[in-house]
Protein backbone atom coordinates (compact mmCIF):
# COMPACT_ATOMS: atom_id res chain seq x y z
CA UNK A 1 0.00 0.00 0.00
CA UNK A 2 1.59 3.04 -1.19
CA UNK A 3 1.01 6.91 1.38
CA UNK A 4 2.35 10.42 1.04
CA UNK A 5 4.92 9.81 2.89
CA UNK A 6 6.48 7.45 -0.25
CA UNK A 7 6.89 10.17 -2.54
CA UNK A 8 10.10 10.93 0.48
CA UNK A 9 13.70 9.85 0.27
CA UNK A 10 13.00 8.22 3.46
CA UNK A 11 12.42 4.48 2.91
CA UNK A 12 14.69 1.86 5.13
CA UNK A 13 13.48 -1.30 3.28
CA UNK A 14 12.16 -2.05 -0.11
CA UNK A 15 8.79 -2.31 1.37
CA UNK A 16 6.67 0.88 0.81
CA UNK A 17 6.69 3.22 4.22
CA UNK A 18 3.18 1.66 5.44
CA UNK A 19 4.82 -1.73 5.41
CA UNK A 20 6.73 -2.02 8.83
CA UNK A 21 9.57 -4.34 8.21
CA UNK A 22 8.76 -6.70 10.80
CA UNK A 23 5.99 -8.71 10.46
CA UNK A 24 5.43 -8.97 14.68
CA UNK A 25 1.95 -7.83 15.12
CA UNK A 26 2.78 -5.29 17.94
CA UNK A 27 4.57 -2.88 15.88
CA UNK A 28 3.48 0.67 16.66
CA UNK A 29 4.56 4.15 16.33
CA UNK A 30 2.92 6.76 19.10
CA UNK A 31 2.96 10.21 19.74
CA UNK A 32 2.91 11.20 23.24
CA UNK A 33 2.48 14.52 25.34
CA UNK A 34 1.99 15.52 28.75
CA UNK A 35 0.89 18.89 29.93
CA UNK A 36 0.99 20.11 33.57
CA UNK A 37 0.48 23.82 35.50
CA UNK A 38 3.66 24.91 36.90
CA UNK A 39 1.74 24.99 40.94
CA UNK A 40 0.14 21.18 39.89
CA UNK A 41 -3.25 22.86 39.19
CA UNK A 42 -4.40 20.45 36.55
CA UNK A 43 -2.46 17.73 34.83
CA UNK A 44 -3.52 16.25 30.78
CA UNK A 45 -1.95 13.51 28.67
CA UNK A 46 -2.85 13.34 25.22
CA UNK A 47 -1.50 10.18 23.19
CA UNK A 48 -1.85 8.57 19.54
CA UNK A 49 -0.55 5.41 17.84
CA UNK A 50 -0.98 3.47 14.81
CA UNK A 51 -0.71 -0.10 15.07
CA UNK A 52 0.03 -1.41 10.83
CA UNK A 53 0.01 -4.97 11.48
CA UNK A 54 -2.90 -4.88 13.47
CA UNK A 55 -4.68 -2.25 10.49
CA UNK A 56 -5.77 0.42 13.90
CA UNK A 57 -5.20 3.93 14.97
CA UNK A 58 -6.02 4.93 18.50
CA UNK A 59 -5.98 7.93 20.28
CA UNK A 60 -6.81 9.30 23.75
CA UNK A 61 -7.06 12.28 25.94
CA UNK A 62 -7.61 12.54 29.65
CA UNK A 63 -6.99 15.77 32.33
CA UNK A 64 -7.04 15.69 35.94
CA UNK A 65 -7.88 18.58 38.31
CA UNK A 66 -9.77 19.06 41.45
CA UNK A 67 -9.66 15.47 42.04
CA UNK A 68 -11.55 14.36 39.59
CA UNK A 69 -9.99 12.42 36.20
CA UNK A 70 -12.12 12.68 32.67
CA UNK A 71 -11.19 10.76 29.88
CA UNK A 72 -11.62 10.94 25.97
CA UNK A 73 -10.53 7.13 24.17
CA UNK A 74 -11.12 7.15 20.24
CA UNK A 75 -10.55 4.17 17.47
CA UNK A 76 -10.60 3.28 14.12
CA UNK A 77 -9.22 1.45 11.05
CA UNK A 78 -6.31 2.42 9.90
CA UNK A 79 -5.33 3.40 6.81
CA UNK A 80 -3.06 5.99 5.24
CA UNK A 81 -0.40 6.79 7.94
CA UNK A 82 -0.21 10.30 7.21
CA UNK A 83 -3.63 10.34 7.85
CA UNK A 84 -3.33 11.45 11.81
CA UNK A 85 -7.32 12.08 12.69
CA UNK A 86 -9.73 10.10 14.59
CA UNK A 87 -13.48 11.29 14.41
CA UNK A 88 -13.35 14.81 16.03
CA UNK A 89 -9.50 14.13 17.40
CA UNK A 90 -6.68 15.25 15.09
CA UNK A 91 -2.91 15.80 15.08
CA UNK A 92 -1.14 18.50 13.17
CA UNK A 93 2.72 18.75 12.42
CA UNK A 94 3.02 22.56 11.99
CA UNK A 95 6.45 22.75 11.75
CA UNK A 96 8.81 19.38 12.67
CA UNK A 97 10.43 18.96 15.79
CA UNK A 98 9.18 22.25 16.81
CA UNK A 99 5.32 22.59 16.99
CA UNK A 100 2.54 20.60 17.23
CA UNK A 101 -1.44 20.82 17.37
CA UNK A 102 -3.61 18.78 19.05
CA UNK A 103 -7.39 19.48 18.74
CA UNK A 104 -10.84 17.55 19.81
CA UNK A 105 -13.51 19.05 18.07
CA UNK A 106 -17.30 18.97 19.97
CA UNK A 107 -18.72 15.91 20.48
CA UNK A 108 -20.73 13.63 22.92
CA UNK A 109 -18.64 13.16 25.32
CA UNK A 110 -18.79 16.48 26.43
CA UNK A 111 -14.54 16.86 26.10
CA UNK A 112 -13.02 19.13 23.23
CA UNK A 113 -9.79 21.47 23.28
CA UNK A 114 -7.72 22.87 21.10
CA UNK A 115 -3.63 22.99 21.68
CA UNK A 116 -0.49 23.81 20.16
CA UNK A 117 2.88 22.43 21.37
CA UNK A 118 5.84 24.82 21.18
CA UNK A 119 9.19 23.33 21.72
CA UNK A 120 11.42 24.82 24.50
CA UNK A 121 14.54 22.67 23.42
CA UNK A 122 15.95 20.37 20.81
CA UNK A 123 15.10 17.06 20.80
CA UNK A 124 16.32 13.86 23.41
CA UNK A 125 17.25 10.84 21.84
CA UNK A 126 16.79 8.01 24.78
CA UNK A 127 18.25 5.23 23.02
CA UNK A 128 17.36 1.90 21.79
CA UNK A 129 15.05 -0.16 24.93
CA UNK A 130 15.11 -3.56 24.05
CA UNK A 131 14.01 -6.77 26.37
CA UNK A 132 12.98 -10.32 26.20
CA UNK A 133 11.03 -12.55 28.48
CA UNK A 134 11.93 -16.27 27.97
CA UNK A 135 14.14 -15.86 25.15
CA UNK A 136 11.42 -14.03 23.22
CA UNK A 137 11.45 -9.75 22.19
CA UNK A 138 9.37 -8.74 25.06
CA UNK A 139 10.37 -4.98 24.07
CA UNK A 140 12.20 -3.06 20.91
CA UNK A 141 11.87 0.21 20.70
CA UNK A 142 13.64 4.12 20.07
CA UNK A 143 12.59 6.82 21.91
CA UNK A 144 13.21 10.58 21.94
CA UNK A 145 11.55 13.37 24.32
CA UNK A 146 11.39 16.97 24.09
CA UNK A 147 10.61 19.68 26.71
CA UNK A 148 8.28 22.87 25.42
CA UNK A 149 4.95 25.06 26.64
CA UNK A 150 0.91 24.69 25.82
CA UNK A 151 -1.17 27.64 24.95
CA UNK A 152 -5.24 27.50 23.96
CA UNK A 153 -8.12 26.28 25.49
CA UNK A 154 -9.43 23.06 27.50
CA UNK A 155 -13.65 22.68 27.73
CA UNK A 156 -14.73 19.18 29.92
CA UNK A 157 -17.33 18.55 32.04
CA UNK A 158 -19.35 22.11 31.50
CA UNK A 159 -15.79 23.94 32.50
CA UNK A 160 -13.36 26.29 30.54
CA UNK A 161 -9.92 25.99 31.09
CA UNK A 162 -7.09 28.38 29.59
CA UNK A 163 -4.25 26.96 28.98
CA UNK A 164 -1.60 29.78 28.82
CA UNK A 165 1.94 29.12 27.72
CA UNK A 166 3.40 31.52 31.08
CA UNK A 167 2.43 28.68 33.75
CA UNK A 168 1.77 25.40 31.36
CA UNK A 169 4.78 23.11 30.73
CA UNK A 170 4.91 19.59 28.47
CA UNK A 171 6.32 17.00 26.81
CA UNK A 172 6.94 15.74 24.00
CA UNK A 173 7.03 12.05 23.81
CA UNK A 174 7.42 9.88 20.46
CA UNK A 175 8.26 6.28 19.95
CA UNK A 176 8.20 3.36 17.76
CA UNK A 177 9.14 -0.24 17.48
CA UNK A 178 7.70 -3.48 19.06
CA UNK A 179 5.83 -3.40 22.75
CA UNK A 180 3.11 -5.30 23.99
CA UNK A 181 -0.22 -3.94 22.84
CA UNK A 182 -3.45 -5.44 22.25
CA UNK A 183 -5.33 -8.48 23.71
CA UNK A 184 -3.06 -10.78 25.30
CA UNK A 185 -1.22 -13.71 23.50
CA UNK A 186 -3.14 -17.48 24.76
CA UNK A 187 -0.78 -20.69 23.97
CA UNK A 188 2.28 -21.71 23.89
CA UNK A 189 4.31 -22.87 27.11
CA UNK A 190 3.56 -21.00 30.45
CA UNK A 191 6.37 -18.54 31.64
CA UNK A 192 8.57 -19.54 34.31
CA UNK A 193 8.81 -16.50 35.80
CA UNK A 194 6.55 -13.74 37.38
CA UNK A 195 6.55 -10.54 35.11
CA UNK A 196 8.20 -7.62 35.94
CA UNK A 197 8.69 -3.91 34.94
CA UNK A 198 10.18 -0.92 36.82
CA UNK A 199 10.42 2.38 35.32
CA UNK A 200 11.04 5.68 36.38
CA UNK A 201 10.89 8.51 34.05
CA UNK A 202 11.62 12.71 35.54
CA UNK A 203 11.55 15.01 32.77
CA UNK A 204 11.82 18.01 34.82
CA UNK A 205 11.84 21.43 33.70
CA UNK A 206 13.51 24.74 35.24
CA UNK A 207 14.21 28.45 34.24
CA UNK A 208 17.22 28.20 32.10
CA UNK A 209 17.34 24.34 31.31
CA UNK A 210 16.04 21.26 31.55
CA UNK A 211 16.80 17.77 33.38
CA UNK A 212 16.22 14.38 31.78
CA UNK A 213 16.30 10.70 33.72
CA UNK A 214 14.92 7.82 33.00
CA UNK A 215 15.86 3.80 33.88
CA UNK A 216 14.41 0.17 33.46
CA UNK A 217 15.58 -1.90 35.81
CA UNK A 218 15.27 -6.07 36.53
CA UNK A 219 14.08 -7.72 39.53
CA UNK A 220 17.47 -7.50 41.31
CA UNK A 221 17.63 -3.40 41.16
CA UNK A 222 19.80 -3.72 38.03
CA UNK A 223 19.45 -1.19 35.66
CA UNK A 224 19.50 -2.56 31.58
CA UNK A 225 18.83 0.89 30.45
CA UNK A 226 18.96 4.18 31.77
CA UNK A 227 19.98 7.73 30.99
CA UNK A 228 20.35 11.41 32.23
CA UNK A 229 20.74 14.54 30.27
CA UNK A 230 21.13 18.64 30.99
CA UNK A 231 19.56 19.87 28.49
CA UNK A 232 19.44 23.84 27.19
CA UNK A 233 16.51 25.97 26.45
CA UNK A 234 15.52 28.68 24.00
CA UNK A 235 12.98 31.67 24.59
CA UNK A 236 11.59 30.64 21.37
CA UNK A 237 11.47 27.43 19.10
CA UNK A 238 12.88 29.41 16.11
CA UNK A 239 16.42 29.67 18.12
CA UNK A 240 16.49 26.14 19.18
CA UNK A 241 19.56 24.88 16.94
CA UNK A 242 19.05 21.95 14.50
CA UNK A 243 16.94 18.89 15.50
CA UNK A 244 19.87 17.59 18.42
CA UNK A 245 21.49 19.78 20.53
CA UNK A 246 25.41 19.72 20.25
CA UNK A 247 25.55 21.32 24.18
CA UNK A 248 23.00 18.59 25.81
CA UNK A 249 24.98 17.05 28.34
CA UNK A 250 25.00 12.86 29.11
CA UNK A 251 25.57 11.85 32.56
CA UNK A 252 27.05 8.75 33.05
CA UNK A 253 24.49 7.16 34.99
CA UNK A 254 21.36 7.85 37.23
CA UNK A 255 20.21 7.32 41.08
CA UNK A 256 16.97 7.05 42.58
CA UNK A 257 15.69 6.78 45.98
CA UNK A 258 11.90 6.52 46.43
CA UNK A 259 9.60 6.72 49.43
CA UNK A 260 6.53 5.04 49.17
CA UNK A 261 3.22 5.45 50.34
CA UNK A 262 2.11 2.80 52.82
CA UNK A 263 -0.54 0.60 50.95
CA UNK A 264 0.27 1.70 47.63
CA UNK A 265 3.58 1.15 44.61
CA UNK A 266 3.17 5.24 44.63
CA UNK A 267 5.72 7.79 45.20
CA UNK A 268 4.85 9.84 48.54
CA UNK A 269 8.16 11.71 47.80
CA UNK A 270 11.66 10.85 45.82
CA UNK A 271 15.36 11.89 45.14
CA UNK A 272 16.94 11.22 41.70
CA UNK A 273 20.56 12.20 41.08
CA UNK A 274 21.91 12.53 37.43
CA UNK A 275 25.84 11.46 38.07
CA UNK A 276 27.83 13.18 34.90
CA UNK A 277 30.96 11.60 33.82
CA UNK A 278 33.18 13.60 35.90
CA UNK A 279 32.48 15.87 39.07
CA UNK A 280 29.91 16.26 41.67
CA UNK A 281 26.33 14.73 40.86
CA UNK A 282 23.57 16.30 40.68
CA UNK A 283 20.60 15.50 43.38
CA UNK A 284 16.91 16.57 42.73
CA UNK A 285 14.50 16.29 45.51
CA UNK A 286 10.75 15.08 44.08
CA UNK A 287 7.56 16.66 46.12
CA UNK A 288 4.31 14.94 43.89
CA UNK A 289 1.56 17.70 43.77
CA UNK A 290 -0.87 15.67 41.75
CA UNK A 291 -1.67 12.30 40.33
CA UNK A 292 -2.64 10.79 36.69
CA UNK A 293 -3.74 7.50 36.21
CA UNK A 294 -2.33 6.82 32.33
CA UNK A 295 -5.35 4.26 31.57
CA UNK A 296 -6.94 7.73 31.13
CA UNK A 297 -5.11 7.49 27.74
CA UNK A 298 -5.24 3.43 27.61
CA UNK A 299 -2.35 2.64 29.50
CA UNK A 300 -3.18 -0.59 30.82
CA UNK A 301 -7.03 0.63 30.25
CA UNK A 302 -9.23 -2.87 30.55
CA UNK A 303 -11.43 -2.23 27.77
CA UNK A 304 -10.27 0.92 25.97
CA UNK A 305 -6.30 -0.27 25.85
CA UNK A 306 -3.95 0.26 23.41
CA UNK A 307 -4.29 -1.61 20.11
CA UNK A 308 -7.69 -3.19 20.70
CA UNK A 309 -9.98 -3.77 17.68
CA UNK A 310 -13.10 -1.48 18.53
CA UNK A 311 -14.51 -0.83 14.86
CA UNK A 312 -14.11 1.24 11.74
CA UNK A 313 -14.59 3.92 14.34
CA UNK A 314 -15.59 3.90 18.16
CA UNK A 315 -15.54 6.84 20.71
CA UNK A 316 -16.24 6.92 24.27
CA UNK A 317 -15.56 9.10 27.50
CA UNK A 318 -15.74 8.59 31.13
CA UNK A 319 -14.99 10.32 34.30
CA UNK A 320 -14.05 9.11 38.03
CA UNK A 321 -12.78 10.74 41.19
CA UNK A 322 -9.24 9.89 42.79
CA UNK A 323 -10.63 9.40 46.02
CA UNK A 324 -13.01 6.83 44.99
CA UNK A 325 -10.26 4.43 43.14
CA UNK A 326 -8.40 1.30 44.25
CA UNK A 327 -4.95 2.48 44.83
CA UNK A 328 -3.61 -1.46 44.03
CA UNK A 329 -6.31 -2.28 40.85
CA UNK A 330 -3.56 -3.23 37.81
CA UNK A 331 -5.07 -0.30 35.70
CA UNK A 332 -4.22 1.88 38.31
CA UNK A 333 -0.73 0.84 38.69
CA UNK A 334 1.31 3.15 35.75
CA UNK A 335 0.70 6.82 36.39
CA UNK A 336 2.64 10.33 36.06
CA UNK A 337 2.70 12.70 39.49
CA UNK A 338 3.15 16.04 38.90
CA UNK A 339 6.08 16.98 41.18
CA UNK A 340 8.07 19.98 42.27
CA UNK A 341 11.73 19.60 42.04
CA UNK A 342 14.30 21.19 44.58
CA UNK A 343 18.10 21.28 44.03
CA UNK A 344 20.20 21.74 46.95
CA UNK A 345 20.92 25.36 46.03
CA UNK A 346 16.71 25.98 46.97
CA UNK A 347 16.36 26.25 43.08
CA UNK A 348 12.87 24.81 42.46
CA UNK A 349 11.54 23.40 38.83
CA UNK A 350 8.49 21.39 37.93
CA UNK A 351 8.26 18.42 36.21
CA UNK A 352 6.31 14.37 36.21
CA UNK A 353 7.40 11.56 37.91
CA UNK A 354 5.98 8.56 35.87
CA UNK A 355 6.40 5.00 37.25
CA UNK A 356 5.52 1.63 36.45
CA UNK A 357 6.25 -1.05 39.36
CA UNK A 358 5.23 -4.67 38.65
CA UNK A 359 6.27 -7.42 39.92
CA UNK A 360 9.32 -8.17 42.12
CA UNK A 361 11.88 -5.56 42.97
CA UNK A 362 14.17 -6.11 45.49
CA UNK A 363 15.62 -2.96 46.30
CA UNK A 364 11.92 -1.81 47.37
CA UNK A 365 11.07 -4.97 49.13
CA UNK A 366 8.21 -6.26 46.47
CA UNK A 367 8.08 -9.94 46.06
CA UNK A 368 5.06 -10.74 44.33
CA UNK A 369 3.18 -9.35 41.69
CA UNK A 370 1.25 -6.55 43.37
CA UNK A 371 2.09 -6.56 47.12
CA UNK A 372 2.00 -2.78 47.73
CA UNK A 373 4.85 -1.14 50.24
Amino acid sequence: MLSRFDDYPIHQTPEPVAHPASSDRNVYDRYWFNGYADDGEFYFGIGMAIYPNRGILDCGFSIVRGGEQHAFHASRRAGDPTDTQVGPFRLEILEPMRRVRVSLAPNETGIDFDLVFDARTACIEEGRQTTRRGGRLFMDATRFAQFGRWQGEIRYAGRRLPVEASRVYGTKDRSWGIRPVGEPETGGAPARVMPQVFFLWAPLQWKDRCTHFLVFEDETGHAWHQGGMIVPTYAKSEQIPGVEDPKIVHMASVEHELRYLKGTRRAESARIALVPKSGAKLEIELEPLICFRMKGIGYSHPTWGHGLWKGELAIAGESWKESELDPMAFENQHIQQVVRATLPSGEQGVGVLEQIAFGPHARYGFKEFLDPA
